[in-house]
């Protein structure tokens, strides 16, 4: 483990983040950092492990106890926790009365136990949980990244630490998930903990229940996983981990031990845990094809996780809040994703509160239950059973598009939304959510931009100037604030709202230079149409950047409202104040100010004019970073697309 790097809260001027990394490193110190914002009951412990010889090496045994001296050792005057579920990843036992558990031994696998409410298992230096034990008799024998080395035969005994914690016993709940923080370098993670991650580190409000990674924690690299580490233990809870398709070992033989060195450096491929009065599940959604295939790999559970996901909802109540929690998301606004969703969905089919989360596409969206689209009937799914999220990005779209004032990469994805973390928020038996955009308050869910003809043309050209590999002369910005009168006389010329924490069922409202608002068309609402997707469902703002940096524009969002704008506005600067109203009731409110000319003439003066306002002529003459990720297989599936 490498020296841990403390995130700075002030900017040194003319230092990339990667030399701000290393700048700050000795001002802390390791324990210093960690005890900072640690919840009281939060501590550090292992899972103890008895090497002698087990009484019957068919049989994996043990203990889960209260660690009332918080030494991870069962002493003699310590007592058993009843009544707790321990699993082998298919068979799922319940502790008897003095804590013991008896499971059946499989060749490979890794034996787990089911945090309950009113409980904390330990965290390791870096706060990762600690509630499980790999059992590989021969080890992984020779992987790039190590792996699991040899276990030897079944233990005498594998005993679970935990203590109690009135805090997770809580009913009221905040439970932050961060997808995607998909770091290919060290400076790459330098953008990740002073954004998004450095965020949760000043937040207080989710101790109990912690951070959940929701995979492609790192870009391939697997030696990066210790930064990975570095940067969010400075989160204030237990860090949970899943793993994605970025951090497999690509040069294990197949599937059965291609998380093996997930698996010895933070815990089981799928796993659950109560907090609250919420069970959350953790599933493997990554089916690798095997080292003579590359890199592929299906987005699909395996039948052993369904029959294990089975087992661990018997000891749920059918009427309980259930977060289902997988890399690769059942489905999205454009697909279904996991080729055997049906199956899936068959088994959850007696929870109606479960929710479905994933990460992978680095988009942000909230599908809700009963929607239909004309791409998952057609893919044998009539109407969406479970609400599903999308939960955003760390990285936002692979930490692309140019540096901000803040030394940050827009990054702004490809359904216009922009890096940040998801939080489930749970009171009692209600749940609900928010998308916190990096460095912004939870107020900012709203960006806002103007789709004209022109912006549309400028955007196609754009398009085809990216398709040939930036070949020749890049088509002159234009600003999407300003519209030509001609452009709104001929109609089809929209104020468009990018609502983050929009919904089918939300409202957005636009109050043209402060006239009486007019309803907003939601260009994607789930009633069984095809996908709407061309520039003229585009959000200009996140698209412009786009298209003048990484080029990748989705033309299709989820969250995406729009509203004609009057065709007889005269000319000059107009307001257009716009807001939106979630399924919660909460109501978020954005201006933007636009500008009406005679020709294209003044479109074009006027642009460059509010382009050097906005900063992006200078972004433009920056060298625009490239990295690694704009290369992996999701973005380049996003462009072709």
């Amino acid at each position: 483990m490498q020296i841990r790097r403390i995130r700075p809260r002030t900017t040194v001027a003319g230092l990339g983040a990667c030399a701000v990394l290393t700048l700050f490193a000795p001002l802390l110190s390791p324990t210093a950092a960690t005890a900072a914002g640690a919840p009281a009951e939060l501590y550090e412990g292992h899972v103890q492990v008895d090497r002698g010889q087990a009484a019957d090496p068919q049989k994996f045994t043990g203990r889960v106890f209260d660690d009332a001296n918080e030494n991870s050792k069962l002493d003699d005057d310590e007592e058993g926790v009843a009544g707790v579920a321990v699993t082998n990843g298919v068979d799922v036992v319940q502790t008897d009365g003095q804590g013991v558990y008896e499971l059946p031994v499989r060749e490979n696998m890794t034996v787990s136990v089911t945090q309950p409410a009113g409980w904390q298992v330990p965290v390791d230096e870096d706060k990762v949980a600690q509630f499980s034990y790999n059992h590989l008799p021969e080890g992984s024998g020779d992987l790039e990244f190590g792996g699991i080395e040899p276990t030897g035969q079944t233990p005498k005994a594998v005993n679970f630490p935990m203590v109690e914690s009135t805090a997770s016993a809580k009913s009221d709940q905040n439970c932050p998930i961060a997808a995607d923080t998909q770091a290919y370098d060290t400076t790459e993670m330098g953008y990740a903990r002073d954004g998004a991650v450095g965020d949760l580190a000043d937040r207080e409000d989710y101790g109990a229940c912690g951070v959940l990674l929701l995979g492609d924690n790192v870009g391939d690299d697997l030696s990066l996983n210790d930064e990975l580490r570095d940067i969010y233990a400075q989160t204030n809870g237990p860090v949970r981990v899943a793993p994605g398709n970025h951090d497999q070992d690509y040069d294990a033989v197949d599937d059965s031990h291609a998380l093996d060195t997930f698996r010895d450096q933070f815990g089981p491929s799928y796993f659950s845990y109560d907090v609250g009065k919420t069970h959350f599940v953790v599933l493997d959604s990554i089916d690798y094809e095997g080292k003579a295939n590359g890199k592929k790999y299906k987005e699909r559970i395996t039948e052993e996780q369904l029959t294990w996901l089975a087992n661990d909802l018997k000891n749920v109540p059918k009427n309980a809040q259930v977060v289902i929690a997988t890399h690769a998301p059942i489905v999205t606004h454009t697909e279904v994703v996991v080729d055997n969703a049906k199956d899936f969905y068959d088994v959850i089919a007696d929870y109606p509160n479960a929710v479905t989360v994933g990460g992978h596409t680095h988009t942000q969206e909230n599908l809700i239950a009963g929607e239909s689209r004309e791409e998952w009937a057609a893919a044998g799914i009539e109407k969406l059973p479970n609400t599903q999220i999308v939960a955003g990005a760390v990285s936002g779209d692979w930490y692309s598009g140019g540096l901000n004032a803040d030394g940050l990469p827009y990054s702004f994805t490809q359904d216009a939304s922009e890096p940040g973390v998801l939080t489930l928020e749970f009171d009692g038996a209600s749940r609900s959510e928010r998308y916190t955009v990096r460095s912004e308050s939870d107020d900012h869910q709203l960006l806002l931009g103007v789709n004209s003809p022109a912006w549309r043309d400028w955007a196609q050209k754009a398009q085809d100037w990216q398709d040939a590999d930036k070949a020749g002369t890049a088509p002159e910005p234009v600003s999407e604030r300003v519209v030509t009168r001609d452009d709104l006389k001929e109609g089809q010329t929209w104020l468009t709202s990018s609502f983050l924490a929009g919904t089918s069922d939300a409202r957005v409202e636009v109050s043209f230079d402060g006239k009486a608002p007019k309803q907003s068309e939601h260009t994607q609402p789930g009633r069984g149409e095809a996908l709407a997707k061309g520039w003229e469902f585009t959000d200009p703002y996140t698209a412009s950047q786009n298209l003048r940096t990484s080029g990748n524009v989705g033309q299709s969002s989820s969250h995406l409202w729009r509203t004609e704008i009057p065709s007889n506005l005269d000319l000059g600067t107009h307001t257009a104040e716009v807001t939106g109203t979630d399924r919660y009731g909460r109501d978020f409110t954005q201006t933007i100010r636009f500008t009406v000319v005679e020709d294209e003439a003044q479109a074009n003066s006027e642009s460059q004019k509010l382009l050097r306002q906005d900063g992006f002529d200078v972004q433009m003459e920056k060298s625009s970073k490239d990295p690694q990720g704009l290369d992996s297989e999701e973005a380049q599936s996003a462009r072709e697309d």
